[in-house]
């Protein structure tokens, strides 16, 4: 593989070179969505070996799952888990392993063979994190569900969009990653720090409704306190108008989070309404005049005129960046938080060390490996 600019300038080697702070950590991933191959990823991203199991894929799924950088970093086995010989050697790759995750229903892992009994059973410092969206117990436990739903049982997604109007779902960062990906990732690496006493690993469960309310608990705080309004009437969601986003003259937009008094200050001042007498910003009851005046001050110029106006003044004003334009933002370049590699826009390893510098990144495999010769990797 061709050697790259990574970022901090460093030259990024390809998979083989990785020498991140999990360098020889073994990772199975058996295959999944959503947090699973994410966690995988990150995981992967810091110099952990992942092999991910799946299920044989059509060439079109193979071709998709080639051009997305989710999968980057590990190889790639197919295995049918209800054939003999193939569970068999699944849970070798288990008993080599350091940690496994799995994101089936709960009982799902049990029923062919690969629970955490089975496992532990060939390997007593195995970590076997579960990623489930409800979690392993509960009434709802056994119940399918996508991040929307998470979120809305958490009471999250009650706090999200416009006054007076429907909820909007923030894509599937919330539940999926915020509270799923990353959350096990967390469990994970405390296990991993715990088996250095105990010599022996545990059971992980992550479940993304657990992940999202720990994310909710400032709303859950000021909720308790009768300092939480209605959708949209809070200073961080949309209700505050020095907190939210503007029209600009050409139809794009530009982020406002002017909270503290002296950025709220520098954001009069760069819109040209310091001469003009404004309503005192925490004056809830005049905040409709301030919205309307800031619209009105946004609208007179391009939304990257506004970028400029406000790059060096401290009011907390940034643009709305397309996702197509991330790469070409000067900040983002220049740390190569994000980049492009092969047509693909690719999020760069985070976070960074002083000294472990994880390198980046290798697409999936074209050909996945036989279940064999993935025990070889290892043994």
């Amino acid at each position: 593989m061709p050697r790259r600019k990574g970022w901090c300038g460093a030259i990024i080697p390809g998979r083989q070179a990785m020498s991140g702070p999990l360098e020889g950590i073994r990772i199975l991933e058996l295959g999944g969505i959503g947090p699973v191959p994410h966690a995988a990823m990150m995981l992967s991203d810091l110099g952990a070996s992942v092999i991910r199991v799946e299920r044989p894929l059509g060439a079109a799924a193979r071709a998709n799952q080639r051009s997305n950088a989710i999968y980057r970093n590990r190889y790639v086995a197919e295995a049918n888990l209800k054939d003999s010989e193939h569970l068999g050697l699944v849970l070798k790759l288990a008993s080599l392993a350091d940690i496994l995750i799995e994101g089936f229903r709960p009982g799902v892992a049990e029923r062919l063979g690969l629970g955490p009994d089975d496992c532990f059973e060939g390997n007593r410092g195995l970590i076997y994190a579960r990623m489930t969206g409800w979690g392993q117990t509960g009434p709802m436990a056994a119940m399918a569900g996508h991040d929307i739903n998470y979120i809305g049982l958490t009471g999250a997604l009650s706090c999200i969009g416009h006054k007076g109007s429907r909820p909007i779902p923030p894509l599937n960062l919330l539940a999926d990653y915020g509270g799923g990906s990353m959350l096990v990732v967390i469990g994970i690496l405390a296990a991993l720090y715990e088996r250095r006493t105990s010599g022996i690993g545990q059971v992980v469960d992550a479940a993304m409704i657990d992940g999202t309310s720990l994310m909710m608990q400032d709303v859950f705080s000021l909720e308790s306190h009768g300092n939480w309004g209605p959708r949209g009437t809070n200073r961080l969601d949309g209700g505050a108008p020095f907190y939210g986003t503007y029209e600009c003259s050409d139809g794009r937009y530009v982020a406002v989070a002017a909270l503290e008094p002296q950025f709220f200050e520098a954001l009069i001042r760069g819109l040209g309404l310091a001469s003009t007498r404004m309503p005192a910003q925490n004056d809830t009851k005049n905040w409709h005049i301030l919205r309307s005046a800031f619209e009105a001050a946004f609208a007179r110029r391009t939304r990257d005129e506004w970028a400029e106006t406000f790059s060096t003044a401290d009011a907390c004003v940034t643009p709305v960046l397309a996702v197509s334009e991330v790469a070409q933002n000067e900040h983002i370049r220049e740390r190569g938080t994000v980049t492009e590699v092969k047509g693909v826009l690719e999020a760069m390893p985070a976070p960074r060390f002083s000294r472990s510098r994880p390198s980046s990144t290798d697409f999936p495999p074209a050909s996945p490996r036989s279940l064999a010769e993935a025990v070889a990797i290892w043994a």
